[in-house]
């Protein structure tokens, strides 16, 4: 099916006359009829009822009918857009994120970029760690926003820290721990903990080392695995244990609280991207990434 067999189907149902749809259309008798013939074959129905005398609408030509005006006036449409002299090629950059509040912290940055580039169009996407960094290296992505990770020789893609961000121990607010002003790691192993999967730990490379280290001598019945750090926060404003994560991914809610740790551990936090030449657009938002979250 195409715009021009809808086009003819259109001029024959106006006029109910072939030849005077081909008239209209500039092009030959056969040429409409082959079209039409072709459509029909498609849509495997008859749409029109054809004598010596006359030629009439099936009852699924009248249906097809406005199916047929709405293509037509969708491809006008679309034409018209891009013939407009007000049209330019749009600028776009492609971030990426492998979890919600990592894209949520990117508010004020995406702030100053407008302000820089007000042409550009910023697209956005959390896609899961398996698939982020493969989708960055074949140029799907221009930046990926997130934590250091190791991959040895496996990712070609250049790491720039933008910022050292604390691991901070998570519990709800009515919770014995929320009254500490600091929490060490022995404090934590009396308690039940909400932790990532181990498979998707990877996503978050300092968080995988923390929860090594208070996994060890516990039970399974004192685990509890969640997918992402919205079900971590979730299980942990319910009570069901505490959990430890780089502070930029917990939300600030009163039902929460986020109590420092003693060790005073980090995770670094940054972008990777393939290269910043010739790409104004991408230098523009490392920079604006820097001023937002270094302030």
């Amino acid at each position: 099916m195409n715009i021009f067999q809808l086009s003819c189907f259109l001029a024959v149902a106006e006029h109910l006359n072939f030849a005077k749809a081909a008239e209209q259309l500039h092009v030959t008798h056969p040429a409409v009829s082959q079209q039409i013939q072709a459509l029909e074959k498609e849509l495997n129905v008859k749409l029109f009822i054809r004598t010596t005398r006359s030629v009439r609408l099936t009852e699924e030509g009248r249906t097809f009918l406005n199916d047929a005006r709405q293509m037509v006036a969708i491809s006008e449409r679309a034409k018209k857009r891009f013939e407009s002299a007000q049209y330019k090629e749009i600028d776009i950059l492609s971030v990426g994120c492998d979890n919600f509040p990592s894209m949520f912290a990117l508010a004020d940055t995406l702030e100053k970029l407008r302000t820089k580039l007000p042409g550009l169009h910023p697209r956005l996407q959390v896609i899961p760690f398996r698939y982020i960094y493969r989708m960055l290296e074949e140029g799907d992505l221009d930046v990926v926003v997130g934590f250091k990770e190791s991959f040895g020789s496996k990712n070609s893609a250049i790491y720039k820290e933008i910022i050292k961000v604390p691991m901070v121990c998570v519990c709800s607010a009515d919770h014995p721990l929320s009254r500490q002003s600091q929490v060490s790691l022995k404090d934590l192993k009396e308690e039940k903990l909400v932790l990532f999967l181990p498979s998707n730990a990877k996503a978050s490379h300092p968080v995988a080392q923390m929860q090594g280290e208070l996994m060890g001598g516990k039970l399974p019945s004192e685990f509890y695995f969640c997918e992402s750090a919205e079900a971590i926060t979730v299980l942990v404003t319910a009570g069901y244990g505490v959990s430890v994560l780089p502070d930029i991914l917990v939300p600030q809610t009163p039902e929460i609280s986020k109590i420092p740790l003693a060790e005073d551990k980090t995770a670094s936090f940054g972008v990777y991207y393939k290269s910043l030449q010739g790409n104004p657009a991408l230098k523009a938002f490392v920079q604006c990434v820097k001023e937002s979250l270094s302030s």
